[in-house]
């Protein structure tokens, strides 16, 4: 009974719980119904008020074009107000533009004030209304141009539309109803505009200029109007002008519009007038005062980032070339604005590509986003930059150093230059005699005097204006060489900064400039950066001039300034190593070394490749050889950056010594070397006679490394299949190297060919025709390197250039393949350089930039460059076509045989050995030194045999007629007849291996058994068989011996001798 209630009552509860439930819930329905229903009303109620509203509008406009009477200012308000009170930007398009087309028209009716938009401002009721209504319609035209094309035909006619608006509603001096009486209310009416302008201000005005100035401008071809330009400009510089150059309206004013690209290109070319504006405002002295400040020139900086700082960059440059007067009272601080802004734009240039980093066309990779739609301006921003390194501007800038006289006596300046013979044959004494006795008249500049305070302001305004050229060099990177062309235009230019630099200090350059180095204030990296500028400049300047201009018409600087310029930066890059200070560098010291060791090889190379620089020049005799081998051995870092970057102030045979040390340390270190407790693994090859270059390139291709540089024995066959007699102990293996190198490098093999005048040889273009011929010219590498890495001296005379190549040169960015051109055909040269100075129409000659030649009977056309065949060469690109023609023939046409012959030599000598030789010297490491022959250190390193002694009396003649009889050359002769190479060994006979022996033989050589006892007793006491009158002397070159028989008088010896060595008797093997 009791559990039925309870359960009852429950039921009761639950049912009222539901019941309260569901009158809420009808309730909430009801509620939200209502609400729906409500904002349905209201919505339909605003649509149907803005379709009355918009027919009203419509029906005010077709009533207005019907009729010819003119509407009252009051109701085209009224219809505004309407309008704007429901504007919609996409709806309410044509409306606006109706709306703005009546304003516009009726400003422009006359004497009826009743229709003039603008008098409504005059109206007690209607002033802030009016000022209300103008301010929001002002800026609904703001919006569109936002939006607007200008190249789109129909956008360009309502940008045109709402620019009027905007200059009709901004400025007083259009309005009809100030004319005559109403001129007492232009003050009032004025306020009114800067009212309306401040507004605008506020909401983004300058914004709205800056992308439709963009969107027109930032092309190719500008697609604003010369009108629509002209306003933008006008509204630009209201805001401006009207605040009297506030600092506040100057930075919008930088940031918005002077940032746009070619902005001031585009102003000077469709509406010059601007220009003028811009002059009588006095504008450019203005920015570059409020830029000086450098926290306001950063700030700028930071809103533009690098991409439209650097626009800003061009169009203040480009306003400079334009105002001389500002450019010249305002130097320091245009320099120092200049500084600022590269050196912001510098801190985001990458020297790399990364996932980082963006590609920009004038700065390289940049860490910043790249605005890609500016790209099509790029041509034009750089032209405008190009004013900085332009004539004009480097006479200004640079006229403290400019007005320096350098010469003391015109009459001794027009002295002519005597000609000067060819390569390798200046009469240097003669040259350096007159250069010298001069030097105190001719120039002032030969040697430092110094005498100049460097924290005067002429020295300080020189380093600004050289930081502003090296950091506009280190930013500008995609147009580096443009800018370092610019700088050498003026020839004048470098010697007098050269000039200058000698001057500073109380002691001269060397001295002040080395104390910069340990000093870390901004003084000095500024005067560090005068001597970079300086080398860059100078560099750039030396590489593109030929041999004509620096030797003959001695361009921009005399031979004898390059002799103390190169003294001055030998000394300068020496110390910098061997004071430790390169072995710690960072940043712009690293910089600095670069630069003036970049520009000190380019004239120790011109210089090995033409003398100019006396005997001796490039040595330092403070440095010791054998201090340096020491520190070498220690591997003592300084030692070894000096053998990198300027081995030629080491002697050529202490470099030598070297190379031969290096090479002995490596078999040690291979095991190549006979030790009493091992012996070294030797490759044995037999060789047919008849088959010699056949049978080694099969046997030695497949040889490893190690087993190249390790000991070869080669065993002779004769056509007949049966061993040749004698032991190799290195000296048939020399044979055979020598008969190989004979064979590859024979023109008429056509490996190789033989340059036009000095018959040097270099890769024959048309090699291809043999098979292999890539494997051929690797094996020829090895052997050459082979040749070399033993000390066996080959009589191979190499072209200039290849050597260079051989050296690794080529791949210097300051390579000049026009400059090693001569090496390979010097008519060709002279061709070449008659069409850079070709003054009339280059095109008249009818070239293109392609190379015809005749190839085994057929004309072959290469082009030079990809459709070079039918591009005219023309007075602008006549010097790209002589770098490229140059590069064809030395490069391109025999790139892949010297890349293998390189790839062989390189796997016997490491390029790192020859790298401290200049392509001279590692002609003379290949064959022997081109000194004359000393006789007494040959003489010293003889070896006699078969009864042969230093006091018989055979031996006596034959030194003696060696010394007194025969000429030089016959020397050389006699040299190659016992040795198979004219010149001696680089480090004298000690080196020459085998040594060079004589022996004293009684029969002919087919006969010759070798030495027996009796041989040597009767050779010793000069008994003689027989009269060995007849008989000639014979040599056997592969053991470097002279086999001489026992003549009877000294005359008998002097005759067959000569014959022996003019006919080239020799015999194969003893």
């Amino acid at each position: 009974m009791f559990s039925a209630s309870q359960s009852s009552k429950a039921q009761f509860l639950d049912k009222a719980r539901q019941a309260r439930e569901e009158r809420r819930e009808l309730k909430e329905r009801e509620r939200a119904a209502v609400q729906v229903q409500a904002l349905i009303r209201r919505f339909l109620c605003r649509c149907r008020l803005q379709k009355e509203i918009r027919r009203e509008v419509e029906d005010f406009f077709g009533a207005n074009e019907s009729s010819s009477s003119k509407r009252s200012a009051l109701s085209v308000f009224r219809i505004a107000r309407k309008l704007l009170f429901v504007f919609n930007h996409k709806e309410d398009k044509e409306r606006f533009e109706k709306l703005c087309r009546c304003i516009l028209n009726s400003m422009d009716v006359e004497n009826e004030p009743k229709v003039w938009y603008v008098s409504l401002a005059l109206s007690k009721d209607l002033t802030l209304l009016w000022i209300k209504q103008i301010k929001d319609i002002l800026w609904f035209c703001c919006e569109f141009l936002k939006q607007l094309k200008p190249d789109i035909l129909q956008d360009s006619r309502l940008v045109n539309l709402h620019l009027t608006m905007l200059v009709t509603f901004t400025d007083t001096s259009t309005w009809k109803i100030l004319r005559g009486k109403g001129e007492t209310l232009r003050p009032a009416m004025n306020h009114i505009c800067a009212n309306i302008m401040g507004h605008l201000n506020q909401k983004g005005f300058y914004s709205v200029l800056q992308i439709l100035l963009t969107n027109g401008l930032a092309r190719s071809r500008p697609s604003l109007s010369k009108g629509s330009l002209t306003a933008i400009f006008s509204l630009a510089l209201r805001p401006v002008v009207a605040a009297q150059f506030s600092d506040n309206l100057l930075r919008s004013f930088l940031i918005h519009i002077m940032s746009v690209p070619a902005i001031m290109t585009h102003l000077a070319t469709l509406t010059p007038e601007r220009l003028a504006v811009i002059e009588s405002h006095d504008l450019f002295r203005k920015f570059i005062l409020f830029l000086s400040c450098e926290a306001q020139c950063r700030d700028v900086c930071v809103c533009l980032e690098g991409s439209h700082t650097l626009c800003l960059l061009g169009n203040l440059v480009y306003l400079g070339s334009l105002n001389d007067k500002v450019l010249e009272e305002e130097t320091a601080h245009f320099v120092g604005v200049l500084i600022h802004m590269l050196s912001y734009c510098q801190k985001y240039v990458s020297q790399k590509k990364s996932n980082l980093t963006h590609w920009h066309p004038v700065l390289g990779w940049f860490s910043q986003t790249v605005d890609y739609g500016l790209n099509e301006s790029m041509p034009l921003l750089t032209k405008q930059l190009q004013h900085l390194w332009g004539v004009h501007m480097i006479r200004i800038l640079f006229s403290d150093v400019l007005s320096k006289k350098l010469l003391e006596n015109q009459e001794i300046a027009q002295l002519p230059t005597q000609p000067v013979s060819p390569q390798n044959s200046l009469p240097m004494k003669n040259l350096f005699k007159r250069a010298f006795q001069k030097s105190a008249s001719v120039r002032n500049i030969l040697k430092p005097v110094g005498g100049k305070r460097v924290d005067s302001a002429e020295v300080q305004k020189v380093c600004s204006i050289c930081v502003l050229y090296q950091t506009t060099l280190t930013t500008l990177t995609q147009i580096r060489l443009q800018i370092l062309t610019g700088l050498t235009y003026l020839d004048d230019l470098l010697p007098k900064l050269w000039a200058f630099i000698c001057e500073l200090g109380p002691q001269g350059g060397l001295k002040l400039f080395l104390e910069c180095l340990n000093n870390d204030t901004e003084e000095s990296k500024r005067l560090l950066a005068m001597l970079m500028l300086f080398c860059d400049c100078s560099r750039h300047l030396i590489t593109i001039l030929d041999d004509i201009e620096v030797y003959e018409e001695q361009i921009s600087f005399k031979l004898e300034e390059l002799v103390t310029i190169s003294s001055f930066l030998n000394s300068f890059v020496f110390k910098m190593i061997w004071d430790g200070i390169v072995e710690n560098a960072r940043g712009e010291t690293l910089e600095l070394f670069h630069s003036v060791h970049g520009w000190l090889m380019v004239l120790y190379e011109r210089d090995c490749r033409r003398r100019f620089a006396p005997e001796d020049h490039w040595l330092r005799k403070d440095l010791k050889p054998s201090v340096l081998f020491q520190e070498l051995d220690k591997d003592k870092k300084r030692a070894q950056l000096l053998l990198q970057y300027i081995p030629h102030v080491i002697p050529h045979k202490n470099r030598v010594l070297l190379f031969r040390n290096m090479v002995t340390k490596e078999k040690e270190k291979l095991g190549l070397v006979e030790t009493s407790s091992a012996s070294p693994h030797v490759t044995h090859i037999t060789i047919r006679r008849s088959r010699m270059l056949e049978d080694g390139y099969e046997q030695l291709r497949q040889l490893s490394q190690n087993a190249m540089k390790g000991v070869i024995r080669v065993k002779f066959v004769n056509d007949l299949g049966v061993d040749e007699a004698g032991i190799d102990q290195d000296g048939v293996f020399k044979e055979f190297l020598e008969e190989i190198i004979k064979k590859v490098f024979d023109p008429a093999l056509n490996l190789f060919k033989t340059t036009s005048g000095d018959e040097r040889l270099y890769p024959s273009p048309t090699s291809y025709i043999h098979e292999n011929y890539l494997q051929l010219f690797e094996f020829v590498g090895k052997m050459l390197g082979k040749a070399v890495y033993e000390g066996i001296v080959v009589d191979v005379p190499f072209a200039s250039f290849f050597l260079s190549q051989l050296l690794g040169h080529h791949h210097s960015v300051f390579y000049s393949s026009v400059d090693e051109l001569p090496s390979l055909d010097s008519e060709f040269y002279k061709n070449l350089t008659s069409i850079k100075r070709y003054d009339g129409d280059i095109s008249d000659l009818g070239l293109t930039l392609s190379y015809d030649e005749d190839v085994m009977g057929q004309l072959v056309c290469h082009e030079l460059v990809p459709g070079g065949k039918t591009i005219p060469v023309t007075n602008e690109n006549k010097i790209s076509y002589i770098h490229l023609m140059a590069h064809f023939r030395m490069h391109t046409q025999i790139k892949s045989q010297t890349a293998a012959l390189i790839s062989g030599f390189r796997s016997i000598i490491k390029p790192e050995w020859i790298r401290m030789f200049s392509a001279p010297e590692l002609q003379r490491l290949i064959s022997g030194d081109n000194a004359e022959i000393d006789l007494e250190d040959l003489k010293k390193h003889t070896v006699y045999y078969g009864g042969f002694h230093g006091s018989h009396r055979v031996i006596i003649w034959l030194w003696d007629i060696l010394a007194n009889d025969f000429s030089p050359e016959e020397r050389a002769m006699f040299l190659k007849f016992v040795t198979s190479c004219s010149r001696p060994p680089l480090l004298g006979f000690a080196y020459l291996k085998p040594p060079f022996s004589i022996r004293c033989v009684e029969v002919s050589d087919d006969q010759d058994t070798g030495d027996t006892l009796g041989s040597v007793l009767r050779g010793f006491f000069t008994i003689r068989k027989k009269e060995p009158g007849g008989r000639l002397p014979t040599s056997s070159t592969c053991f470097n011996l002279l086999k001489l028989p026992n003549y009877s008088k000294k005359s008998i010896l002097r005759e067959k001798l000569r014959y022996a060595i003019s006919m080239n008797t020799g015999f194969e093997l003893s």
